[in-house]
């Protein structure tokens, strides 16, 4: 196992990127977007300076991880010798099937294909294969090259083997695996959404400020960062889409989107990428 072809160029897609290649992994991404290519490789390399300056990481390992590092346009190019391909696309049931079909076709039985998706049914992706024993979820958590978890999803047609793969391949990037069954929202997000939504009515509701409602659960919790600021880096409108998906498959009111989310959205106030969400990131 030597190859990872990572499909989606963006925040957690050049992530996943720049911990394969930190493993010693000859690594391909490809995007349908070229610039979003270069700006990936772009954001890589300031992580691994970053890394570097701060003593995480030797120069060395630092210039060794970026050449092993191509970018490559066309997705039969970049999957065609990948052992592993991880799907980093848009959180969309409709997309990621899509993609899979085509991945399914492109590559051999015996290449592991893993979803990074956060909350989706993976045996509802697996299902658009021809092969879905060979389908897992590799759930990263972002910043990729900083979060420790990834959580290993196993829908009821996954053999071992493929288990064992994404198990090995998650070790050798430095993170710590877990096996979760797969349903809605898996462990992380189920738990994780309920508490952003609440932290976000209590802005609504002006109980505190976004940063001392951070500040209870980073003191007081222990948590190393608060359920807003962790919403801010993911995205409001990945939040969103995963909360209206939890509550439409739970029906747990707890899974109903605050007005203050949809508002937010509809603003375009999604959080690091667009500069603003519940803090300013200008």
């Amino acid at each position: 196992m030597k190859r990872v072809a990572v499909v989606g160029a963006g925040t957690m897609g050049h992530g996943i990127a720049q911990v394969a290649a930190t493993a010693g992994y000859q690594t391909c991404i490809t995007d349908t977007q070229t610039t979003a290519l270069d700006s990936a490789v772009e954001r890589i390399g300031q992580n691994l300076e970053g890394g570097v300056e701060r003593g995480k990481i030797s120069r060395e390992s630092a210039d060794r991880a970026l050449g092993l590092i191509d970018t490559c346009p066309a997705l039969e190019h970049a999957v065609q010798e990948a052992h592993v391909v991880i799907e980093a696309v848009v959180e969309n049931i409709d997309v990621k099937r899509d993609l899979f079909r085509t991945l399914d076709s492109l590559t051999g039985p015996a290449t592991v294909l893993a979803t990074n998706t956060s909350s989706l049914s993976v045996g509802a992706i697996a299902s658009a294969t021809k092969h879905p024993a060979r389908v897992v979820g590799m759930h990263f958590f972002n910043p990729v090259h900083i979060m420790k978890l990834v959580e290993i999803v196993v829908h009821d047609g996954t053999d071992q083997n493929t288990i064992n793969v994404a198990s090995i391949l998650t070790r050798d990037m430095g993170k710590e695996p877990i096996r979760v069954r797969d349903t809605p929202g898996f462990a992380s997000s189920r738990l994780g959404v309920v508490l952003a939504l609440e932290a976000m009515r209590m802005v609504e509701q002006d109980v505190a400020t976004p940063h001392d409602i951070d500040k209870a659960m980073e003191l007081g919790y222990g948590h190393p960062m608060g359920p807003l600021k962790v919403t801010d880096l993911v995205g409001l409108d990945v939040r969103l889409a995963i909360a209206e998906y939890l509550h439409s498959e739970l029906g747990a009111a707890h899974y109903q989107p605050p007005e203050i989310l949809r508002q937010m959205v509809e603003a375009g106030e999604l959080g690091k990428k667009t500069g603003k969400g519940f803090y300013d990131w200008q």
